[in-house]
């Protein structure tokens, strides 16, 4: 083994193979509880409707043939059940590849669910409080500057805040820290470019722990924990992951979180073995489907460049199957197939409103990571039960979790610069129709 260019020594070594059996060993703490891993069953089984769920074939079939969508693969889950598994239209409609329900995804955002769950096991260890200034152990982060004016030749101006940044204020979208190429606020991407924040994916060598050191010296939307702007702060948590825990976040999520839960499609970068299942970008160009260009980013980036940027809010690759072992690890209140994950206790309070009116959003709070559906959401219909939890991603994946309906929901596709696409909406509103208990 080498480590800047000199042999570890022997202590070093044993230390480290120590660190990481301790890490798998935690991986597999065994429960009380046992719920068996996801398996195929039918839909009346768990009290759902066969010629309901059908209606998700037209759906999708209609939005292919409207050119909303190239290619789509959903999934429906019941009590543990995958009740639904199909695929429908071009993977790449260039090449004319039939779309599979296997089919590899890039999950942008969705990722940011497990970022949260590694630092969430992490606490549960025992070894921060949720409250705790990252500086305490990021040290590039200190008192928090909020910006005041930029000027025309890039320099800005930033004004003192009281608070600093918290690792729930990082959890939650409310450090004040922004995301620079998609941010809503222009300022911000100026300085974000300017600084060489990498910003969701990179085929570039270069590191998250890089990215957030610089990051880290840059001012803020707004004081810490006043307000609520989505960011990068995911990514700071992921670098946070690799600081407590001693190894890159690919190595802590495999070892803690995919190779338990049997999530054998989800990388930061795809193995060759894996590449050919990864579906292409694409975008709808004068009626037709075409490959997504490169723009501050190349959207081959999971099989291609220097694969050292390992995204906690932006970078995984998955499967409509492996993200849904993952929702009915919380559907299971932190458990499945005999292992415990997170305790119940620990689910609760993520899923609990943690920023009160911070989000303007009349139908949902926020977790500590998840967006919750509130009871008023529940009213308007077509969402699912109050405390609901969903996100969704970049490239135009989405998912729900219901625990009280004990349903999940996922559909996957793979698009940019797209604007009629319905299918969201309604795959939601047709998962909850099809109840039929």
């Amino acid at each position: 083994m080498f480590c800047k260019g000199k042999f570890l020594n022997l202590k070093n070594i044993l230390s480290h193979i120590f660190l990481f059996s301790s890490l798998i060993g935690l991986a597999q703490t065994k429960s009380l509880q046992t719920t068996s891993i996801l398996e195929v069953g039918t839909a009346a089984s768990v009290g759902m409707s066969d010629e309901r769920l059908w209606w998700i074939d037209t759906m999708c079939t209609e939005a292919i043939k409207a050119s909303q969508v190239p290619g789509i693969v959903a999934l429906v889950a019941r009590k543990g059940t995958i009740v639904y598994h199909k695929a429908f239209g071009f993977a790449d409609n260039t090449l004319e590849k039939v779309m599979e329900p296997d089919a590899i995804f890039r999950i942008a955002s969705q990722t940011k669910a497990i970022t949260a769950t590694a630092v969430m096991m992490l606490w549960e260890e025992g070894r921060f409080n949720l409250d705790d200034n990252i500086s305490k152990f990021i040290p590039e982060f200190g008192k928090a500057l909020v910006l005041d004016s930029l000027y025309s030749d890039g320099t800005y101006t930033s004004l003192a805040t009281a608070n600093e940044i918290t690792i729930r204020h990082l959890l939650t979208h409310t450090s004040g820290i922004g995301y620079g190429e998609i941010d809503k606020d222009p300022r911000f991407q100026i300085i974000y470019r300017d600084a060489g924040i990498t910003d969701l994916f990179t085929t570039e060598k270069i590191t998250i722990a890089e990215s957030v050191r610089a990051l880290a010296r840059l001012p803020l939307h707004h004081g810490p924990g006043e307000g609520y702007t989505y960011s990068e702060g995911l990514d700071v948590l992921g670098y946070f992951v690799e600081v407590i825990s001693g190894l890159p976040l690919d190595e802590f999520m495999r070892s803690r979180i995919f190779e338990p839960l049997g999530m054998k499609d989800t990388w930061f970068y795809l193995p060759e073995s894996r590449s050919e299942r990864l579906v292409p970008v694409q975008t709808n160009h004068t009626g037709k489907w075409r490959r997504y260009p490169v723009t501050f980013y190349d959207p081959d980036y999971p099989v291609k460049g220097a694969k050292t940027f390992f995204s906690g809010g932006a970078g995984l690759m998955s499967t409509a199957y492996d993200y849904a072992l993952f929702l009915q690890m919380f559907l299971n209140n932190g458990e499945l197939n005999g292992v415990r994950y997170l305790s119940r206790t620990t689910i609760r309070f993520m899923m609990a409103n943690q920023i009160g009116n911070l989000w303007e959003n009349e139908t949902a709070g926020h977790g500590l990571s998840f967006r919750i559906l509130n009871q008023n959401g529940e009213d308007q219909g077509g969402k699912g039960s109050a405390g609901s939890f969903d996100w969704g991603g970049y490239f135009n994946t989405q998912y729900f979790a219901d625990p009280n309906e004990q349903v999940i929901g996922i559909l996957m596709k793979q698009t940019r610069g797209i604007g009629n696409d319905d299918t969201s909406w309604k795959f939601r509103q047709l998962v909850g129709q099809a109840i039929d208990d």
